[in-house]
């Protein structure tokens, strides 16, 4: 795996990844991570399709789906506490 573009984000790390014909996407935020992984086929434009499609409508989603797992773990810790 090789990283092909980091992006500067306020709220979260976006690294780019090339893996067997793969794009794969990691955002970061603390000790959280969410991934996707798309077929270099399917993004047009290679690496700058990948950046078009981190738009702003697609980062909410992003950032509001940190904040329910930050709340998911928050929660099950503190039941076992």
């Amino acid at each position: 795996m090789r990283v092909l573009a980091e992006l500067p984000h306020p709220d979260c790390k976006i690294t780019i990844f090339g893996m067997n014909q793969k794009f794969i996407i990691k955002f970061e935020q603390g000790s959280l991570e969410q991934s996707y992984k798309l077929a270099e086929a399917d993004v047009v434009g290679g690496v700058n399709g990948i950046f078009e499609l981190l738009d702003e409508d697609f980062m909410k989603k992003v950032l509001d789906l940190f904040a329910q797992m930050r709340s998911a773990i928050i929660e099950t810790y503190n039941k076992y506490q």
